[in-house]
């Protein structure tokens, strides 16, 4: 300490560095937990595959699809009425082994969507909320006869190619 109050000009006061000790040690602590916690946020994400990792990758693959031919044409009663309709219908996925399982139910799927169909009414098809509830009940149908088949829903979407009430 005398060695440096012999450097100070006369009438200078003495620093201390025990301040900028302290200021750089806090510096650096603040930088590693800001570093730990952005590795752990980032690093957080990538642990776990979750049902939707599964289903992106599953879409990551191109659509296939699989018409169901014939038409389906089914009848049901209006108040005075009969009535027909007809429905075409496509399924498409992204799994080609659930199209595969579609071909070979195809029975099973035909029949649950004529059962579906002919239940419906002129009022609620009249408009498209009725053709879109219809569309999910198809494609709910159509996922529960896979889910017995291959034991997972497989398919990703139905499409009405026609439709045609008379």
């Amino acid at each position: 300490m005398a060695a440096a109050q012999m450097d100070a000009p006369e009438g200078a006061p003495v620093k201390k560095k025990g301040k900028g000790k302290l200021l750089i040690i806090g510096a650096v602590i603040v930088l590693a937990a800001g570093g730990a916690g952005g590795w752990f946020l980032m690093k957080g994400g990538h642990g776990k595959t979750s049902a939707a990792d599964a289903a992106a990758a599953a879409k990551a693959k191109p659509a296939v699809y699989l018409q169901l031919d014939p038409a389906f044409v089914v009848n049901f009663q209006d108040e005075a009425a009969l009535r027909f309709l007809q429905v075409g219908v496509n399924v498409m996925s992204h799994d080609p082994e659930a199209i595969a399982a579609a071909k070979e139910a195809d029975p099973e799927i035909r029949n649950a969507l004529l059962m579906l169909f002919s239940a419906q009414d002129v009022k609620s098809l009249s408009d498209v909320k009725g053709k879109q509830k219809l569309q999910a009940a198809a494609l709910a149908e159509i996922q529960r006869v896979l889910k017995e088949k291959i034991g997972r829903p497989g398919v990703d979407a139905v499409y009405f190619t026609s439709f045609i009430m008379q």
